[in-house]
C-alpha cells in the first residue's frame, strides 16, 4: 500500500508574519524590502513551491516579528499579489493583501536621470496607471515605468 501522506513544504510558525503569493522571480527582492539579512530570530524562505494559482511561487516566514504596514506595502510595488498573514499561537489572526496606493512616495527611484528628484533632495512621487501590470509614472518628469525596469530606493 503507498504512503500517502503529504508534508507541508514549510513548518508552521508559532508567532510572526508570513509573505504569501510573491512570484518566485522577486522573491529575494522581497527579502532585501524586509531586510531579512538584519533579523535575528528565524527566518524560512522557499522558492518555486508549488502553487495552483500562481504555478511557481514564493513565501517568507518570519518568527516572532511583525512589519511595520510600510514596509509590508512597498512589497505591492513589485509583488502586488502577495498576501500577508500575521501568526499568533499557530492561528492567523490576520490575513490580507498588500496595498498598492494610488500615489507611491519614495519607494521607487526615476529611471529619467534628468528628471528633478535624481538632482535634487526630494522625495519620489509615482502615480499608478496600472495595479495588475504595475505602470507607474513620475510626478515630476512624467517618464513611466513598469515592472521589468522599476528600480527600489
Amino acid at each position: 500500500m503507498a504512503d500517502t501522506k503529504k508534508e507541508l513544504a514549510v513548518a508552521a510558525l508559532e508567532n510572526g508574519t508570513v509573505i504569501d503569493h510573491i512570484p518566485s522571480d522577486v522573491l529575494f527582492q522581497v527579502a532585501e524590502i524586509l531586510q531579512i539579512s538584519k533579523i535575528n530570530t528565524g527566518v524560512t524562505i522557499g522558492n518555486n513551491l508549488d502553487s495552483k494559482r500562481m504555478g511557481k511561487k514564493g513565501i517568507i516566514k518570519v518568527a516572532d516579528v511583525f512589519f511595520p504596514q510600510e514596509t509590508l506595502n512597498r512589497i505591492a510595488v513589485i509583488a502586488p499579489n502577495a498576501k500577508i498573514n500575521l501568526i499568533r499561537n499557530y492561528e492567523i489572526v490576520s490575513k490580507y493583501h498588500v496595498e498598492l496606493k494610488d500615489e507611491i512616495c519614495d519607494i521607487v527611484k526615476c529611471n529619467n536621470p534628468k528628471c528633478i528628484s535624481n538632482n535634487e533632495p526630494m522625495i519620489t512621487r509615482f502615480r499608478v496607471l496600472d495595479r495588475n501590470n504595475i505602470e507607474l509614472q513620475c510626478r515630476y518628469c512624467g517618464k513611466k515605468v513598469n515592472g521589468t525596469n522599476i528600480i527600489l530606493k
